[in-house]
């Protein structure tokens, strides 16, 4: 067994404000540490520059000149391998490679991007520092096809890409539910894209036959203008809050589909939720958010808009048959591709060998 650094330049795992990155971040460590290796949460210092602010950049960087010296002696002597999560343009890893460079440890590195359109402008110096931090990274494991593009074209040296399938936190499947109730979307209520989501849902509902209802599960800073987008509709939206484990997975269970547009989504962890769980998901065919859902249906571009989306909820609300054909294939392809195992095999098969490289 072996003891592995874990770094999230993000945002910690053990923040306390609630979001994806954190979640994902969170799943990765058990995930690594799936068959007894020891994974430790080395640092919190995050990198992030919201902005594209100088000064914040140039204060992040002395910081994380401290933590580097700091970490470079405090690291145990059995640390065998180091993996950083999310290293972009908005959060480069600034202590990764240099702490792996002094120590002697081999890099692997987690959804990275590489950005080289951000290589002049405000964020011109962080771009650049997230690319020397590919470049340092002997296995990059990249979660969807439109990050690979990039990361393909750039590749340094020798380094290998290996696909590693955005995953659930589960050794198996829940149980399928009666899924004759309600549609249900599921997300965090704040600006910009998740309210562009919920936008976009408003504007779906007026085009859908007589009959329907809605759960929204979720809260957060946009929730007034969520609930203002949804009051035209009255009784038939109800909102759920902010859910736990137990009572979110009672939602995926009543519902009859899963409504949640993607816009601008990295993928979406509420895909593999809602298909682990057996329901049909409508959702706009984008880059990331594709590769989590089941291939088949033909989900609307963009560009198509609400009526596009209306349709495909019309045609599963109507058809009962469908909607549990769907369901059971999408349950079917989260057991074989998404699910913890299958994403402790695939890390494993590719950091490994570089363990027994650095005995």
């Amino acid at each position: 067994m072996a003891r592995i650094a874990f770094y999230a330049p993000m945002k910690s795992p053990l923040s306390p404000v609630p979001s994806g990155d954190r979640e994902m971040a969170r799943n990765l460590m058990r995930m690594i540490g799936a068959r007894g290796d020891e994974v430790d949460l080395v640092s919190e210092f995050r990198s992030h520059d919201k902005a594209g602010d100088a000064e914040v950049q140039t204060r992040l960087r002395i910081e994380a000149k401290g933590e580097i010296a700091r970490l470079t002696g405090a690291l145990p002597g059995d640390c065998a391998l180091w993996v950083t999560y999310h290293n972009y343009y908005k959060a480069p890893d600034l202590i990764g490679p240099a702490v792996c460079a002094a120590r002697g440890l081999p890099y692997v590195q987690i959804e990275s991007t590489r950005a080289n359109s951000r290589l002049t402008g405000p964020w011109a110096g962080f771009a650049r520092a997230a690319h020397d931090a590919c470049d340092a990274a002997q296995v990059i494991c990249y979660l969807t096809a439109n990050d690979l593009i990039t990361l393909e074209r750039e590749r340094f040296g020798t380094q290998a890409l290996v696909e590693l399938p955005p995953f659930l936190p589960l050794d198996d499947l829940p149980p399928n539910g009666p899924h004759g109730g309600p549609i249900l979307t599921v997300g965090m209520m704040r600006a910009g894209d998740k309210l562009a989501s919920y936008r976009l849902i408003a504007g779906t509902l007026p085009y859908l036959d007589a009959g329907w209802s809605l759960e929204i599960a979720g809260d957060g800073p946009a929730r007034a203008e969520v609930e203002a987008l949804m009051a035209p509709f009255g009784s038939r939206v109800r909102f759920l809050g902010q859910l736990d484990r137990e009572a979110l997975q009672s939602a995926y269970d009543r519902a009859s589909v899963f409504f949640w547009p993607g816009v601008n989504e990295a993928f979406g962890m509420v895909y593999l939720e809602a298909q682990a769980a057996g329901l049909p998901v409508v959702a706009q065919d984008r880059p990331g958010v594709r590769d989590v859902l089941l291939p088949g249906p033909t989900y609307p571009a963009p560009t198509e808009g609400a009526e596009a989306l209306a349709a495909m909820l019309n045609r599963l609300l109507q058809n009962t048959e469908t909607r549990r054909e769907i369901g059971a294939q999408a349950r079917d392809r989260v057991a074989d591709r998404h699910l913890a195992k299958a994403a402790s095999d695939i890390f494993w098969r590719a950091a490994g060998p570089l363990l027994e490289r650095s005995r």
